[in-house]
């Protein structure tokens, strides 16, 4: 398994009327995570994108276990832990800076071919740098 930590501090413009974070704002939140963790190992989206691989996502799965505030540090930790194929898939924990669980998640993603916009394997650079961690 590979995993990383990203820090976000929740903005005003991110919560509701009862001063929660929007619910969908977390989609927005798990793509920082992943984008990180991505970088953490030496791959940027953009050389990927430059490669020829575009990364739509699939499938989005959330439970919410207690509400983040305006203000708010919140820990997102990202993982892999599964050699990804034509899909990676991604899991999430948010943390508060007490620790406490707020949410946690899956999103999964198809690596695509951007010309002929079909699946296709996963980039052998995204293999390489997870080789010693799965």
């Amino acid at each position: 398994m590979y995993s990383h930590k990203t820090n976000i501090r929740v903005r005003y413009g991110e919560t509701d009327k009862m001063g929660f974070v929007y619910y969908g704002i977390y989609a927005q939140y798990y793509e920082v995570g992943r984008v990180e963790l991505l970088r953490s190992l030496g791959i940027s989206y953009k050389s990927l994108e430059d490669s020829g691989y575009e990364l739509p996502v699939v499938s989005f799965k959330i439970n919410y276990k207690r509400p983040a505030f305006y203000d708010d540090e919140i820990i997102i930790k990202t993982s892999i832990s599964k050699t990804p194929s034509s899909k990676i898939i991604f899991e999430y924990e948010c943390f508060n800076i007490d620790g406490s669980l707020l949410n946690n998640g899956e999103v999964v993603l198809v690596f695509v071919n951007r010309d002929s916009k079909k699946p296709c394997k996963t980039p052998q650079v995204v293999l390489e740098q997870l080789s010693g961690f799965l």
